[in-house]
Parts: C-alpha cells; structure tokens; sequence
C-alpha cells in the first residue's frame, strides 16, 4: 500500500481526499458504506500495474475528505455527491474525455446516478452489489424498505438526524464497523432501537480471513475522527433524492455494464431483486448491461472478500474498450 499516492483536491466546495496509483486510462473507483478509499487498496494496485490510472476518493463526509457540512442534510443529495465526482474528473483528469467507473454499494447508487446525469464522462461502468433501482413513480426508498421490513430496518433507523449517532457512541466505531463489515447474513440488516449490536448476528468467518485486525482498525482510525453523521446523512437525503431525480423517472442508463454480486448479499436478496436482474427487468433499464456476475459464496463487501477475482473481472470488462 506504501506505492499508492495521496492527495487533497478541492472540488465542488469540499476538500476531496484522494488515493491514486499509476498511469494510463482513469478508473475513477466509489466507495459504499461504511467504508474509505480503502475499501479499494486491492484492486488500485491490480490495476495500477496493468496500465491504468486509479483513483480513489474519500466520499464526501468520509474519511480524510473535509469541508462538508454534516448538519446539512441537503448537502448530501445525489446531486452533491454527483458533482463532487464530476469536480473530481475535471480537476484530475482534464485531459480525458471519459473514465471507467468501478463502484461498490452507496458508490454503486452515486455510479448509476452519474451515468444518468453525465453518460458522456463515463468510458464503462462496472457495478459491484447494489443494482439499478429505477426511480418509484409512487414513493421513496425510505417508505418502501420500511413497508417491506419495518422500523427496525437500518435505512429507517438511520433517518432521525442525531438518533444511531448517540447509540453507536458507546459501542465505539470499531465494533459497529467489525460487525458490519463482517456481516455475511443474506437476509436484511435491522438495528433494534436500545438493543445495540448485540441484535446483529456475529459474522461466521473468522474477521483475519479477508479483513485483518490491522485493517480493522484503519477504518476504525478514521471513523473516529469523522463520526458516522456524514456516512449516515446519504441514508437520511433519500427522500429529498427522490423530489431531485424527477426528471430521470424511467430514464435509462446507456453505459456499457458489467453487474457483479454475491450469492449471500443482502441486496440481492431484497424481495423481487433477483427478478428485476435476471427476468430482463435490469436490461431493460440498463440497455447496455453486457454481464451479470454471481459469486458463489460470497456476500456483501465482495471486493474486500474476493480481491482477486474481482479485480481480473474489472480488468477483463474494461481492456474490451
């Protein structure tokens, strides 16, 4: 990790912490929840030394990035977190047309959303877990997810502006971050109000088998200096999302798209996912979806759990273009 390069760029009234590694075609790589630049350590070095210039940000509110105001929900719409990218590309990348696109998670929401707004800045999309949710004529995220599983689903519980803030601060930001970054449980995540983690089943591989102890606490480090507002206010700017993307109700995403998720994901096993992905919902929507990958055994943060397959399926997808 030594060889990977760091700097901060200002871009979109932020100051963008950025992780890059090589030369040659962007890849700009997005990040989910709970997670850093970090979460991209394998694949920035996979595809630095095939000739590719990757590039990792801390999302804003994450990480080393500053200058966002984490009282401001509105701050953190799709809007914001589109242009903090597109900010990002012209301040680092003013020579390149267009980039490849590798997201994971609440990256994988802010990659479809930037191949609705900007198709034309993006080469190739390759997305890592969360599929396309075309927009709900009828309603948000937020009231359908409590619809189907309840108010103690964890986008409900994260809604009220301070609320899973003062729970996780006992338990500190290590605990919550190893209980979900282990989490391999297929069904959906619930935080029982006043029941801390203790709710959450422990994950059943030993943590040392794909995140060390040592990477553990690098998350850990940094989530104690930000605090979980910023991450968690992506969560609460889903309703105002919704009003924001009226323009792109039963838009198509027209990038060239590789979709990849693990058997055991919870996102794949939301009710009706599997349907939408394989019985022609998804292309229909993503008209140039060319794969649909499913990995066997493997559940959520598959980038961290399979490095290695993950990033030869980015390098076999993106060196076609």
């Amino acid at each position: 990790m030594e060889k990977i390069e760091h700097k901060m760029v200002a871009v979109n009234g932020i100051n963008m912490h950025v992780a890059e590694l090589g030369q040659g075609p962007t890849i700009l790589f997005i990040h989910g929840f709970p997670e850093l630049w970090y979460s991209w350590r394998h694949q920035i070095v996979y595809l630095a030394e095939r000739g590719y210039h990757a590039v990792a940000p801390d999302l804003r509110g994450y990480g080393d990035t500053t200058g966002a105001p984490i009282n401001d929900i509105s701050k953190f719409s799709i809007c914001h977190l589109v242009g903090d990218l597109i900010a990002l590309l012209e301040a680092i990348t003013p020579n390149e047309d267009k980039v490849f696109v590798v997201a994971h998670d609440w990256g994988a929401l802010i990659a479809w959303h930037l191949c609705l707004f900007r198709p034309d800045k993006v080469e190739a999309l390759v997305n890592l877990s969360v599929h396309f949710f075309p927009r709900n004529r009828k309603g948000n995220t937020v009231e359908g997810l409590k619809a189907i599983y309840g108010e103690d689903h964890y986008v409900w519980r994260f809604q009220v502006p301070g609320e899973i803030e003062a729970e996780f601060a006992p338990i500190g930001a290590k605990s919550v971050l190893k209980k979900m970054l282990t989490y391999r449980d297929p069904g959906p995540f619930y935080f029982p109000k006043g029941k801390g983690l203790e709710a959450i089943p422990d994950a059943p591989v030993a943590l040392s088998s794909w995140l060390s102890e040592e990477e553990l606490e690098y998350y850990a480090s940094k989530f104690e200096q930000t605090g979980f507002t910023g991450p968690v206010n992506y969560y609460r700017a889903f309703p105002l999302n919704w009003e924001l993307t009226a323009p792109w109700t039963g838009a198509q995403v027209k990038v060239p798209t590789k979709f990849i998720v693990g058997e055991f994901d919870l996102v794949y096993h939301i009710p009706g996912a599997k349907e939408y992905i394989h019985n022609g919902g998804f292309k229909k929507d993503v008209p140039l979806l060319e794969e649909v990958v499913v990995l066997e055994g493997a559940a959520h943060f598959v980038n961290q759990e399979r490095p290695h397959e993950i990033s030869k399926h980015i390098y076999d997808f993106i060196q076609k273009f």
